[in-house]
């Protein structure tokens, strides 16, 4: 079969931009397409393309004048969900393939996904449900049964198998096919810095329920680590690229992998720069693989701080506390690490809520912190609890810098204080 898979082009909309001229803190979505990369790794013997709206705007007309493709797959996060549906559109209406999605949005919320325009949606992790599906479509096979796979009906609730997730499903003999976005590796860099920057995952899913996160729909709240011996080949992979994201949701969830996988890329003689996701929990509790991490060559950990008090924090379901998180900042400083900390601003904040974020950020000289405002993501605890006080329903602005309810402070006040604190500055991190 002829496959095209597609990441769609930064595409959320922004609240503060469009009502207030307040440009500074739009989210743009930048890397390269590894999940698309993973499924097209257990895709041999089809010809498989991959498209990065990303990189590339306009590249559909040119990919589909030189392409038929007699299969395309979409994937979206929930504010690229429009545009996956429009594109899902154009490509029926001009080329007549089968059209799948799946992804972080439809993971977590199918019905949206339940139309015309959608043949199939992939519930959860792909890598062996699209597989599955490819043979039973080339083969004239039945999907019906094939777990994680749901084929639409619209106007009719989706009935499918729920797929219970396994290593098997990881498909580790099979790497992500890097070289299907060859093209586009030049603009894969680190914002920030413009140093070139490649996605590995170590694991997938999370052991933790944070009401906010959309992550456990991709795995059905199981944690799953790949292999050593995989994270190492895949690392090898990308050898012309100094710095190394493993985008997992939490690397070190695992401390004993972890260890183990440290210890690999020491003994393999791999010389890269990391960033890695990390708990404070885990900070604290393991200060000793931090250490050995940095050695390796751990530059930068991405913490979810998310909020600075204990109530805020219990509010969230985080399973930390402010504590945790000021010893672990002491312990991230002694090992000179950089500290990326993701916050999230409640709508409900005032300017004191505001005032002591920032200082708190000042005091604790988090390197580069990361601000979104809470957001009650479709399928997530968070959305159930805040349902009724959704006032924004289009999903184009649910990108994490807009308040889709409603603000305490007047709106054009809440996102000037919001902009102020990306304007207060922040180190540059070095690699």
């Amino acid at each position: 079969m002829n496959i095209l898979l597609i990441n769609p082009p930064n595409c959320g909309r922004s609240i503060p931009e469009e009502r207030y001229g307040i440009t500074t803190i739009k989210q743009i979505f930048r890397g390269e397409p590894l999940a698309l990369e993973t499924l097209a790794g257990n895709l041999p013997g089809h010809e498989v393309r991959i498209l990065d709206l990303k990189a590339e705007p306009d590249g559909l007309d040119a990919a589909l004048a030189g392409y038929t493709p007699d299969l395309v797959g979409l994937t979206a996060v929930t504010c690229e969900a429009n545009t996956a549906l429009a594109l899902a559109g154009r490509i029926r209406q001009e080329c007549g393939a089968t059209v799948v999605v799946g992804g972080v949005h439809a993971s977590n919320d199918p019905e949206f996904f339940n139309r015309l325009e959608i043949d199939y949606i992939v519930i959860g992790l792909g890598k062996q449900s699209l597989r599955q599906l490819v043979d039973a479509l080339e083969t004239g096979g039945e999907t019906a049964n094939i777990p994680g796979i749901c084929r639409t009906t619209p106007g009719q609730s989706l009935r499918w198998r729920p797929r219970h997730y396994s290593r098997n499903d990881l498909v580790e003999e099979q790497p992500p096919r890097y070289d299907l976005v060859a093209g586009y590796r030049d603009q894969y860099t680190l914002a920030a810095l413009g140093v070139p920057m490649g996605f590995v995952s170590s694991a997938f899913g999370c052991p933790f329920d944070c009401s906010f996160c959309c992550i456990a729909g991709l795995t059905g709240g199981r944690y799953l680590s790949q292999s050593i011996d995989t994270v190492v080949r895949d690392i090898r992979l990308l050898n012309d690229v100094p710095v190394i994201r493993l985008v997992d949701a939490n690397t070190f969830g695992n401390p004993d992998h972890a260890r183990r996988l440290c210890r690999a890329i020491v003994d393999g003689g791999i010389k890269k720069s990391f960033l890695a996701d990390v708990r404070s929990d885990t900070v604290v509790r393991h200060p000793e693989l931090l250490r050995e991490w940095k050695d390796a060559g751990l530059r930068s950990v991405i913490i979810g701080f998310e909020e600075i008090s204990d109530l805020g924090l219990d509010r969230m379901n985080k399973e930390s506390s402010a504590a945790t998180n000021l010893a672990a900042i002491e312990i991230l400083h002694g090992l000179g690490i950089n500290i990326v900390g993701d916050f999230i601003v409640s709508p409900d904040y005032q300017e004191a809520d505001f005032d002591r974020l920032a200082r708190y950020v000042a005091d604790n000289a988090i390197d580069l912190p990361i601000y979104t405002v809470l957001t009650p993501l479709p399928g997530t605890a968070l959305h159930r609890q805040m349902r009724d006080q959704i006032r924004v329903h289009d999903l184009d602005y649910y990108t994490l810098s807009n308040a889709v309810t409603p603000t305490t402070l007047d709106e054009a006040a809440f996102y000037q204080q919001f902009a102020a604190l990306y304007q207060a500055g922040h180190k540059k991190i070095k690699l």
